[in-house]
């Protein structure tokens, strides 16, 4: 372990209620031009997104998503320069399970940090446009302002196209039909109730578990997120629906999943559900919500919070036996 920097800072963010760990400062050397390739040297020869080969890099991701520092729920990011100078900057994305292309949540997390920390200048009044490379492309996270404070973020994702439609799968659960739309990352939706399941708490050993089940059907996909949705009843301005993401090996979304609302603002469209100018309200198991909306040409634009939850030093120490520490 004498490879991971010591000590590592960190900025916590949680957007909707899923954490964002961000790192910025000096990292090991990462070989790449773009974020893409940055993360493909991250991955390593041979390696997989979620079973990536270990190296420096890899060894102070582990070091800060499991316990005892983190979580089998964690997320966070590691800050990298940008492919060119039309964005402030790039990031990494990791999870407890390897590194995504794409991260919604986290896009927002990035946009109220780089503005709270004064990376990016911003109004006391007013909005203002964080550009951010992720793997999957460039992002935007427009950062609300208010009396000095930022009050809200709106993620512009890269476009959403709709994979394919009621796909069968069979598995433990029975049968049932699945869509998979990608936005950054592929995403599967099932209704809940066609698992004879809503979308609680109650729920969610059962939602982990088909969650992974519709996952594995469908490896020449690389599927990223399953959404398990449930119909409430719509709002004023459009449909109203509550989802649990499992994304992943196994873990779950609290927020209402950024990247994932836009698969489901593409699917609700092509369904005749979500007319020209509607907005999605997408409520997570949290009962945190985000806002979405479809613009032209399969954009979309995802709206939450984001929160500030701790500035945290991280040291490992050599005679600890942990290293860098066990998943649960």
């Amino acid at each position: 372990m004498s490879t991971t920097p010591r000590p590592v800072r960190t900025t916590d963010y949680h957007a909707a209620g899923e954490p964002f760990r961000i790192v910025d400062q000096d990292l090991p050397p990462i070989p790449g031009d773009t974020v893409a390739e940055r993360r493909a040297t991250v991955i390593g020869a041979g390696g997989t997104a979620t079973d990536p080969r270990r190296g420096p890099l890899d060894d102070l991701r582990r070091l800060l998503v499991r316990e005892p520092r983190g979580h089998a729920g964690m997320y966070g990011g590691f800050v990298v320069p940008a492919d060119d100078d039309g964005a402030h900057f790039g990031v990494l994305f990791w999870h407890k399970d390897g590194y995504s292309t794409a991260c919604g949540h986290g896009t927002m997390a990035l946009g109220a940090w780089a503005v709270d920390t004064g990376r990016v200048p911003a109004p006391d009044d007013g909005d203002v446009a964080v550009r951010i490379d992720v793997p999957s492309g460039r992002v935007t996270a427009t950062v609300h302002r208010r009396g000095g404070r930022t009050t809200g973020v709106t993620f512009r994702n890269i476009p959403t196209v709709v994979i394919a439609r009621k796909v069968p799968v069979t598995a433990s659960f029975g049968a049932v039909e699945v869509d998979l739309a990608h936005s950054g990352a592929c995403y599967a939706s099932v209704p809940a109730r066609a698992l004879g399941l809503d979308t609680t708490r109650h729920s969610l050993p059962a939602l982990v578990r088909a969650g992974r089940e519709i996952r594995a059907a469908f490896p020449e996909h690389e599927v990223y997120g399953v959404i398990l949705h449930e119909d409430l009843p719509d709002t004023p301005d459009g449909p109203h629906q509550r989802n649990v993401t499992v994304f992943a090996d196994g873990q779950i979304d609290r927020s209402p999943c950024g990247s994932g609302t836009s698969a489901r603002l593409v699917l609700l469209a092509e369904d005749g559900r979500l007319a020209p100018g509607a907005t999605l309200t997408h409520e997570s198991v949290a009962g945190t919500v985000f806002t979405g909306r479809l613009l032209p040409g399969g954009v979309t634009e995802v709206t939450g919070s984001a929160h500030r939850t701790g500035t945290h030093t991280f040291v490992l120490d050599p005679h600890d036996d942990l290293g860098t520490g066990f998943a649960l």
